[in-house]
């Protein structure tokens, strides 16, 4: 049975028309009672904290907090929403709020950040054509970044052998000092804030515990993206420190320009040249779309800039339901010279209509 998600507003206490100010005290509020140095062990206090977290994360961002309030969760389902894997993901987010309330997470933080850490979410851009937007596509996309060290497994330290706690920090990365009435914890200068001694250094990554690697994996690219679109491969960013779990690809999507269409959401704007006797009198013509050639009618009596759909012909929604149509602003082609016989036979029609036409004037045509 899937689970239902809380409404944003609701996690956090504030009413819609909250501004940021207020959506910052409530969350620090909330972090304040729900953080897991003060809730050791106690698993709903932990799922609550990172609840309030996404919900901040959604609600203090005016871009994110907008198509929120369009389309609800839905709006996350292709990518660019939160996501935090453990407790960890938040405070290295939200580091300027719990700064703030905890002096930056304290010794006890310092000490938990030197166990298995999720890896850093990647980015890539991923350009396509606009008729790749109609169909979808799969895509072979090529990256580097790091990972763990396939010879020590991550740990820095060569095979038969393992790192040891720093003796000056005793693993916690941070020494104090009191200076007056004040503690101040600064980075160990032993282990540079790992925590751990390596006397014999790993050869294949030189005690680092990360070696770069370069990446192809298959991307699906869904019909209906735009520009902007991010879409999460889960797992596929980089790989995970000390044994934590990788983080996710966001695969961000550019459409190119094309050519002969303009997007306009699901509809696509573009120009229908006709000849001045098709204005008049009508035609089918035919043209050119993303899907394949297509006849369309031009009504008798067409003015320039009118414009014509084409149904069902434009870009499918990302959502389901439908595609746009296809726009065409007419153009009517009108003859700048015009030979003897089509100029008397447009005198007769203007003398028949009563019209007052310029008379002819020698070379004025020719």
């Amino acid at each position: 049975m899937a689970t239902t998600k809380l409404d944003y507003y609701e996690v956090l206490g504030v009413q819609k028309t909250a501004d940021g100010d207020t959506i910052k005290k409530a969350y620090r509020k909330l972090a304040m009672q729900f953080h897991p140095d003060k809730n050791p062990g106690n698993k709903e206090a932990e799922e609550k904290f990172k609840q309030c977290a996404e919900a901040y994360e959604i609600l203090s961002n005016s871009d994110k907090r907008e198509k929120y309030d369009r389309f609800g969760h839905a709006a996350f389902q292709q990518g660019g929403g939160p996501g935090f894997h453990d407790v960890d993901d938040v405070f290295a987010n939200f580091s300027d709020i719990f700064g703030d309330l905890f002096g930056g997470g304290g010794r006890q933080r310092q000490r938990r950040n030197n166990g298995p850490a999720r890896g850093a979410d990647l980015r890539y851009i991923c350009e396509i054509e606009l008729k790749d937007v109609i169909t979808g596509l799969e895509r072979d996309i090529e990256f580097d970044t790091e990972e763990n060290c396939s010879e020590c497994e991550g740990s820095g330290a060569e095979k038969g052998s393992s790192a040891d706690t720093c003796p000056s920090c005793r693993g916690a990365g941070q020494v104090i000092s009191q200076q007056g009435f004040f503690s101040v914890a600064t980075t160990c200068p032993t282990c540079h804030g790992s925590g751990k001694i390596i006397k014999n250094p790993c050869k294949k990554c030189h005690g680092k515990g990360r070696t770069r690697v370069h990446r192809k994996i298959q991307v699906k690219v869904p019909a209906g993206v735009d520009t902007g679109t991010q879409l999460r491969v889960s797992g596929e960013g980089e790989g995970g420190h000390r044994g934590g779990p990788a983080g996710d690809l966001y695969v961000e999507i550019r459409v190119k320009d094309h050519d002969v269409f303009e997007r306009h959401g699901l509809d696509l704007l573009g120009q229908l040249e006709v000849s001045y006797l098709q204005a008049l009198l009508g035609a089918e013509i035919e043209v050119k779309t993303l899907d394949g050639d297509e006849t369309i009618t031009v009504p008798a009596g067409t003015n320039a800039n009118e414009r014509i759909r084409l149904k069902d012909k434009g870009v499918p929604s990302l959502r389901g339901g439908g595609r746009g149509s296809i726009y065409f602003d007419i153009q009517v082609d009108v003859p700048k010279k015009l030979s003897k016989d089509e100029e008397k036979l447009l005198r007769e029609i203007a003398e028949a209509k009563g019209e007052k036409v310029l008379p002819p004037k020698k070379g004025f045509f020719k």
